[in-house]
């Protein structure tokens, strides 16, 4: 029989076999983290994301979303695709749409539950039959402050979880257990005193060191609003079409980052530099058939052309392609992409 200690450490070498870049254990305590999340929403910040509040304890208290959860294995994968396109040259062409860096590849949700399942798998394999439930962004889960406590990192002043060994570029994933492992020490801060993330953010979302106005963040405007993006924040918005990744291209931890080769993760319709008015021309169906298997899929085509409108509406003005696309488009089925595309041509001076 395997003690609790050397079961833990034939986890990570599981882990490790699966492509796990890094595994840690954290306790169930989340009591600082509970108070700074009610601090956040009672600001508002969450904006239109009213599921970060509405599971209540749940989020914060793993036993009540899984009961009988005494540990957390937490796992992380790294994703920075070496084959893609640079980012900060495609930030710099007004003619190219930019795809936050984790979306290029396929939708890291499946692929890391898959992982997570067979690492479940392969410890019930050891020890027979035991309580768990596999988690990857997908549940009322406080991912970061459980990677943090489990030693993966430390959570930075633009609020992404950074390891001063492989910087930031990586997703989260979760095993709840019963199983009584000995836990990691938790991660220490090393952001000091720099600043870089919030100095570079386009639209100043990150308000105060740790702390991120989801409002005005621009991964918010683009993924998970659903409305018209305040007129005010549009053009700070530049060509940005899913995502944002500034204050992560920035962080000088990120120097340490190490690219994946996984071919999950590598980029898929020319998305790492592509012309944005070839992606304004798909049709729904041809969104639906492309990004088959994306996470880009689950924002839906209307607000995959909102956000593309926006960035033809900061092109240079007068650029002919654009304008052309945008009148191809200005009489379509969706209200919402209309609205966007009249302010883009206006933006040109061609609303005529």
């Amino acid at each position: 029989m395997l003690t609790p200690p050397a079961l833990a450490a034939t986890v990570r070498t599981l882990a490790a076999e699966l492509g796990f870049t890094g595994l840690g254990v954290s306790g169930v305590d989340l009591a600082q983290a509970e108070q700074r999340l009610a601090d956040w929403l009672a600001r508002g910040y969450h904006g239109e994301m009213a599921w970060m509040a509405r599971h209540g304890s749940r989020r914060s208290r793993p036993a009540e979303l899984v009961p009988g959860t005494l540990r957390v294995i937490c796992v992380r994968m790294d994703y920075w695709p070496q084959q893609a396109a640079a980012p900060w040259p495609v930030l710099e062409s007004p003619s190219l749409g930019y795809v936050s860096r984790y979306a290029l590849g396929r939708d890291y949700h499946k692929r890391v539950r898959q992982r997570l399942q067979r690492l479940a798998d392969g410890i019930a394999a050891l020890i027979g039959p035991f309580g768990y439930r596999v988690f990857c962004d997908s549940a009322p889960v406080l991912e970061k402050p459980l990677a943090e406590q489990a030693g993966l990192g430390w959570i930075g002043k633009h609020t992404c979880l950074i390891d001063r060994r492989g910087g930031s570029w990586f997703f989260l994933g979760e095993l709840y257990t019963d199983l009584p492992l000995p836990v990691d020490a938790p991660a220490r801060g090393h952001c000091g005193s720099c600043r870089a993330c919030m100095d570079v953010c386009p639209t100043g979302a990150i308000v105060a060191p740790y702390v991120v106005d989801a409002r005005r963040c621009i991964s918010y405007l683009t993924i998970e609003h659903p409305g018209p993006i305040p007129e005010e924040l549009r053009p700070l918005l530049g060509n940005r079409i899913y995502g944002c990744d500034d204050c992560q291209l920035v962080c000088p931890w990120n120097k340490f980052a190490r690219p994946t080769d996984a071919a999950d993760f590598a980029p898929r319709e020319g998305l790492d530099a592509p012309r944005l008015v070839d992606l304004m021309d798909w049709s729904a169906d041809e969104f639906d058939r492309r990004l088959a298997g994306s996470a880009i899929r689950r924002i839906g085509h209307e607000r995959w052309q909102r956000n593309i409108a926006v960035a033809l509406g900061n092109a240079p003005p007068g650029d002919a392609a654009a304008i052309a696309c945008l009148r191809r488009h200005r009489h379509g089925p969706s209200p919402l992409v209309r609205e966007h595309v009249e302010w883009a041509l206006r933006r040109h001076g061609a609303d005529g």
